[in-house]
């Protein structure tokens, strides 16, 4: 068979005969990994003495070596351009084609050793193997020099013929196909032109005579054959279907259709068929007809790339309970192991309102379709997921209607994203299958307050500020978050907790620069999550003086300093520190009743916050003078607190 795994018969004599053979089962899931391929592999084939996959990797010149779960347990390099693989009976040796190398090499499977090799002739270019009676077939050459040749395993030193197509000229060397449990069969396909012909030959005598040969339309990509030796299941060419022929005339026995053009093929044990299609337009690449024709077959997609092809990617295991598949292409190649691949997968389909009002009912529908159909009264259970019950709540079991449809309808008793999940158990011939849909259910806006938005204080004040929250349903909490402005400090939690009786609770803040304040209220079930922010101004704190004078008195109601015209005086500022920060600093003189702007200037601060100013020329005497150092916010190179005027100091020069 194409499956090319040890017979079962042969599987429980060598496990009975050698306990150390036996190998553990495999945890029952279905499985998707990746799998380090260079690209597509040309053969997959499974081992089921130790549960191995082996694949074909041509561009890496190498073989893989998978478990069941895909994982992958070794690596044969060295095997340039390696193709078609081929298993002995026992499990013992895998066979391997080299083209590029002009030889087959067998392998052994316990330890991944090249255990023999057989040279084909200079540019025989072996790329297809089968094993029949004791000799490995395989085709060789390329185009219209191609041909059968074999090697005969049997002899004690084994030996190689070329010549063995028994008069067929091959387009290209020939896809094989042999079943060790059915001897005496091999069969030969021509993939490269449309007017190639199946040939079944007869290998009874030791040497292949052609038993039955027709043209089937030619450029086949895959065959298998069926367990009981009577049939060749095809793949291809050109239709949407699989074909089993006859092989004692290569009659049409049935047909298993399939919506596009089949890659490759597998048959279990017990007759099952299984295949994959090119799939581009991404409904559905595998396909298991655990009914046989007669009945639709199972879909699945495992894949959303179009599936390889030119390849053998679909194997049943060695006891037919599993199917691997290969997906995928390039560096993305992806193993699959379908744990229940007979059953009919389903699809379940969940539709909710996007929105919907809190207390009032509203109606979930949706289908359930398979390959076979469910009947009506099919039980599904459905589970609500909200706020109030966030690991979920039964609502029950609900029934499929007529056509896979079903409906019921809920009242949301919380508000905010509320998840309805509808599950299928399965049976004996449907997976299980499950989906889900989400409701904006609509909540109500709580009352939340912040005070004093907008206030301004100066610099270091300790600022209570009060949050208020009105009614809610179960939550009374809030959080109380202070932001000051500057890159440098970041938004901090002041204060969480419950609100009192009143629906309130403060918090003191010290504030040394502009700060917003933010009251947030998580939301519970039926009241929505609110948050508030309120921005408050900090004044900086200014202090002001000058140097050189030779003495003070008050005149006109302030301060004055006296200071010799000779003299220079210094205005010193000291103001809140701030990266970059300038003081702005204010003259003004006085002149016929009033204050006269004389000029203003913006002069850096020091690290300690410090600027001074020394005024330098030749002043007029008694004529009254004043300066003050102030904050503009932005123009003073940040903008972390609000615009602030420091104290105005009086100066008069005197000869």
């Amino acid at each position: 068979m194409r499956m090319r795994t040890l017979p079962a018969a042969t599987a429980l004599a060598v496990l009975f005969s050698s306990a150390a053979l036996a190998v553990a089962p495999v945890a029952s899931a279905d499985t998707t990994k990746p799998i380090a391929l260079s690209d597509w592999a040309d053969d997959t084939v499974v081992d089921g003495t130790h549960q191995h996959v082996f694949f074909s990797d041509p561009y890496g010149n190498r073989v893989v070596v998978a478990d069941y779960r895909g994982d992958v347990v070794a690596t044969i390099a060295g095997l340039t351009g390696v193709r078609d693989l081929e298993l002995s009976p026992d499990g013992s040796t895998l066979y391997a084609a080299l083209p590029d190398a002009d030889k087959i090499v067998a392998i052994d499977t316990e330890y991944f050793t090249q255990r023999a090799e057989y040279p084909t002739g200079e540019n025989s270019e072996p790329s297809r193997l089968a094993l029949a009676d004791g000799k490995l077939y395989f085709g060789w050459g390329r185009d219209w020099d191609s041909g059968l040749g074999a090697v005969d395993l049997t002899a004690e030193t084994p030996t190689v013929s070329l010549d063995l197509a028994a008069g067929h000229d091959w387009s290209d060397p020939p896809k094989l196909y042999a079943d060790p449990d059915n001897p005496g069969t091999l069969l030969a396909l021509d993939d490269s032109i449309s007017s190639a012909p199946i040939v079944v030959y007869d290998t009874t005598s030791g040497t292949p005579v052609i038993r039955a040969s027709a043209e089937k339309g030619g450029f086949y990509k895959d065959a298998v054959l069926t367990p009981d030796g009577q049939s060749v299941v095809v793949a291809g060419p050109g239709n949407n279907a699989l074909t089993e022929y006859r092989l004692s005339d290569l009659e049409q026995v049935r047909t298993y259709p399939v919506p596009s053009e089949p890659q490759t093929v597998s048959v279990a044990p017990d007759g099952t068929v299984a295949a994959t299609v090119l799939d581009t337009d991404d409904t559905g690449d595998t396909y298991v007809f655990s009914g046989g024709a007669a009945q639709p077959p199972s879909v699945r997609n495992l894949s959303h790339s179009w599936m390889p092809f030119n390849g053998h990617y679909l194997s049943w295991s060695h006891d037919g309970a599993k199917l691997f598949v290969l997906s995928g292409s390039g560096a993305n190649i992806e193993f699959h192991a379908l744990d229940e691949p007979r059953k009919y997968a389903g699809t379940l389909t969940v539709s909710a309102p996007a929105t919907a009002t809190r207390a009032k009912s509203l109606t979930v529908s949706g289908k359930l379709t398979s390959g076979l159909a469910l009947p009506a009264g099919t039980p599904l259970t459905v589970t609500r997921t909200d706020m109030e019950s966030p690991k979920g709540k039964s609502l029950g079991t609900k029934t499929l209607g007529t056509g896979g449809k079903f409906s019921f309808t809920d009242t949301p008793p919380a508000g905010g994203k509320v998840t309805y999940k509808v599950s299928y158990a399965g049976d004996a011939q449907h997976t299980a299958a499950s989906a889900s849909d989400t409701v904006e259910v609509s909540r109500a806006t709580p009352t939340l307050t912040l005070d004093k938005n907008r206030k301004t204080y100066a610099y270091g004040a300790d600022v209570k500020f009060t949050a208020h929250l009105g009614t809610t349903y179960k939550n009374r909490k809030v959080e109380i978050w202070a932001d000051p402005y500057g890159s440098d400090r970041p938004n901090k939690l002041v204060k969480s907790g419950t609100v009192n009786s009143n629906g309130n609770l403060s918090v003191t803040v010290d504030l040394k620069r502009d700060t917003k304040l933010s009251v947030k209220f998580a939301g519970d079930a039926r009241y929505k999550a609110k948050t508030v922010t309120n921005t408050v101004y900090t004044k900086v704190a200014i202090s002001s003086s000058i140097s050189g004078h030779y003495k003070t008195r008050t005149a006109w109601g302030q301060k004055y300093h006296y200071i010799h015209k000779s003299k220079d005086p210094v205005l010193k500022t000291t103001m809140s520190y701030y990266p970059e920060r300038k003081q702005r600093l204010q003259l003004q003189f006085h002149y016929d009743g009033a204050w006269r702007d004389w000029g203003t200037d913006y002069f850096p601060l020091g690290t300690a916050g410090k600027s001074d100013v020394t005024l330098t020329g030749t002043p007029t005497t008694n004529v009254r003078l004043r300066f003050r150092s102030e904050y503009h916010d932005t123009t003073s190179g940040d903008n972390v607190n609000t615009t602030t005027y420091g104290a105005w100091k009086y100066f008069i020069y005197t000869s």
